[in-house]
């Protein structure tokens, strides 16, 4: 992808996960040739490789996935590729039925561009269509991946039931050690989004520093983008302009992981340190309001229940009005204007 075209995708608000990451050509065949063991992904060639700017997902499934479609020209014959991002975290179990939909609505859209005359030709022939369903749930997949598995009884009619096969690239399933052999920036992705605790994602991106490093200009680009997202999603609204900023400026990669991690770092010391002082705080307000009642208590007998929960309720400034008034108040009544 050149680097006004990566520019351009950057500042897109659209599909910044990995629908982003694959719609540049580079990280679509490395794709490919990183995690579908077949030998037909060396003959890829970028330059017969476009993009269709179509999606095919139903409606329904707007926000449970996102498509890619590309046409590859392979061995001088056309090929659609079609990858399906699964957005959920459970395993749909009607994924082959409804690739199939999806299938279908792609060779229909080609054979409204392609002339009646030479459709009806003997040997006119649809382009095969492979299907990939990319994964990032915690659960393992366990859907089929062979149509005729999801049909009643396809066994009665062997070659005869409709039946087609998927590519499943189930990203948690993957070690820390193969992806890192890999060396390259779709592994890397995967790696920091399986799901760890942020600590775990923090020393893993200190793992692949030198990887990351030796990324083209254009890459490094594309993975700051989707870090950026993924990293700001999972800290809190006012951490993130610190964060930010230190990943557009910092240039070189193992600069960006340092400072990113004594920044981080140095804001959960102070959540800490604010955690731990509001949990005083509302501890000493707690034995406030059991003083507060034993007072009562012993002045009047008893306190009414109405009374008890807006005490247990109350910030210290009430409570310590209360004392300060306990040898003024008459009745019990009287708490109600203390407590408002």
């Amino acid at each position: 992808m050149e680097d006004k075209n990566v520019k351009e995708a950057i500042h897109n608000q659209h599909d910044k996960g990995y629908k982003f990451l694959l719609s540049s050509k580079r990280v679509f065949i490395e794709l490919l040739r990183s995690f579908v063991k077949q030998e037909w992904v060396n003959d890829i060639d970028e330059a017969n490789v476009v993009k269709v700017d179509k999606s095919f997902v139903l409606q329904d499934f707007a926000d449970k996935e996102a498509d890619l479609v590309y046409r590859v020209r392979l061995k001088e014959k056309e090929v659609i590729f079609y990858i399906l991002m699964e957005l959920q975290s459970t395993v749909d179990y009607q994924m082959p039925y409804r690739l199939l939909l999806y299938m279908v609505e792609i060779w229909r859209s080609i054979l409204k561009d392609v002339p009646k005359k030479e459709s009806r030709k003997k040997d006119f022939k649809l382009p095969v269509i492979v299907p990939i369903v990319l994964y990032n749930g915690s659960r393992k997949w366990t859907a089929k991946t062979s149509y005729k598995e999801t049909l009643n009884s396809y066994e009665t009619f062997g070659e005869y039931a409709v039946d087609f096969k998927y590519i499943l690239i189930d990203v948690n399933r993957y070690t820390k050690e193969e992806l890192l052999r890999l060396e390259n920036l779709i592994a890397s992705v995967f790696l920091l989004e399986q799901r760890v605790e942020f600590e775990e994602m923090m020393a893993r991106l200190r793992e692949l520093s030198e990887i990351l490093n030796n990324l083209d200009k254009d890459e490094i680009l594309l993975f700051k983008a989707w870090f950026k997202k993924i990293l700001l999603a999972r800290l809190p609204g006012k951490e993130r302009g610190n964060i930010e900023r230190i990943i557009d400026e910092n240039k070189e990669v193992g600069m960006m992981i340092s400072n990113l991690e004594k920044t981080i770092l140095q804001e959960m010391k102070e959540r800490e340190k604010k955690g731990m002082k509001k949990g005083i705080e509302k501890g000493m307000e707690k034995g406030m309001g059991v003083t507060v009642l034993k007072l009562l208590e012993k002045k009047f007998g008893s306190v009414p229940e109405e009374y008890v929960k807006k005490i247990e309720g109350a910030g210290k400034e009430t409570l310590l009005k209360i004392v300060d008034k306990i040898f003024e108040i008459d009745k019990i009544e009287d708490l109600e204007r203390l407590l408002k």
